[in-house]
């Protein structure tokens, strides 16, 4: 079977000149004006670090516990994996209390252009308000802060894994990418949110018959949880021959969130709900997630065609809907219950699948 690497798609790296255009953009503000000299210096070392690759230019040698030891690997990277492996021994010792990461997916908030909250963080309000009156440590995830906040990112996913499962790494090591200014990644501190977690409960809107922006940049990334390769230096990095080769040879495919349990809450306000709470379901059992049970898995109408301007009133009105949405947490809470005394049922649990992927 081949393992060759096809090529060709890419195009040629930037031109000294247009580098500089696209350098210069986020310098228009005329504030800027008397560091002219100052941002030419810096836009020479960018110009150098682009030009070069210096995708990570802080290594160290990644030492005991690595295929290769010798290898340079990414400082960055290596401090991501360790607080993952932390996280992970927390989550597993029974005498930490029970954590819930509460995810309110909407991007709008009031500190951007809408200037209103969404219903969404309502919903995930009232969530969070029932899992903490139930004894649950609520660690809340704003994915609205990616609209408001200064240079936040969750970068798109650069789908290694359709390449080679092993070129997936886990935290992925795509980013940061120093030389092409790919930096400000949330990846790192939400990939230890998950692991941290117990349940996880996600609170979305559909827009457009699916999940928001925001959910499906952090979906994509979270990809390297179901079967990522956690030694970076198995691949002596990003090398795509080895990695299928790798794979040909036979992938474990690690699920590093399974076992954990969740809940859902889908809102929209005319199609889509039914079909994105689906997919929102299979793909946390496809990471080997367990659900909380039928009442933690939830779709609703909010304002069903009705203006946009009164959704509020709407959910203010609807009191069946925020009961629900109650409901979910304290369905989770109880899950999370029997999952940490060991008696969450998840058939199948222990079948291998036949065909990983």
């Amino acid at each position: 079977m081949s393992t060759d690497v096809r090529k060709g798609q890419a195009p040629a790296t930037h031109t000294r000149e247009e580098f500089g255009k696209r350098f210069r953009v986020r310098f228009f503000d005329p504030a800027f004006q008397p560091e002219q000299e100052a941002i030419a210096r810096l836009e020479e070392i960018a110009w150098q670090a682009y030009d070069g690759g210096r995708k990570a230019p802080v290594t160290r040698k990644a030492g005991p516990g690595f295929e290769d030891p010798g290898y340079d690997l990414s400082v960055e990277w290596y401090e991501a994996s360790r607080k993952l492996q932390e996280a992970q021994r927390r989550w597993s010792d029974a005498k930490t209390p029970s954590q819930v990461l509460v995810v309110c997916c909407s991007p709008r908030n009031d500190g951007t252009c809408p200037g209103e909250v969404s219903k969404t963080w309502r919903l995930a309000k009232i969530a969070q308000e029932e899992l903490e009156a139930g004894g649950m440590q609520v660690d809340f995830l704003d994915l609205s802060l990616l609209t408001s906040d200064y240079d936040l990112h969750i970068h798109p996913c650069k789908g290694c894994v359709s390449t080679a499962m092993p070129l997936c790494h886990w935290p992925c090591s795509c980013y940061p990418n120093h030389a092409t200014n790919q930096v400000n990644d949330w990846m790192n501190a939400i990939y230890e949110k998950w692991v941290s977690a117990h349940g996880v409960l996600l609170v979305t809107p559909t827009h457009w018959y699916q999940v928001t922006s925001p959910l499906k940049l952090m979906m994509d990334r979270l990809v390297c949880a179901d079967g990522g390769n956690p030694d970076p230096t198995r691949t002596q990095g990003k090398d795509a021959a080895k990695a299928k080769e790798i794979e040909l040879a036979g992938w474990d495919y690690p699920k590093h969130l399974a076992g954990r349990t969740y809940g859902v809450v889908v809102h929209g306000d005319v199609a889509g709900i039914e079909g994105t709470r689906r997919a929102l379901c299979d793909w946390m059992d496809w990471m080997g997630l367990v659900d909380a049970g039928s009442q933690a898995r939830l779709d609703r109408y909010v304002g069903y065609y009705e203006p946009y301007a009164t959704s509020h009133q709407a959910l203010d009105e609807d009191r069946d809907v925020q009961e629900e949405t109650r409901n979910v947490a304290r369905a989770l809470t109880n899950a999370v219950g029997e999952l940490r005394a060991g008696k969450l049922s998840a058939p199948g649990k222990n079948l291998q699948p036949p065909r990983p992927k």
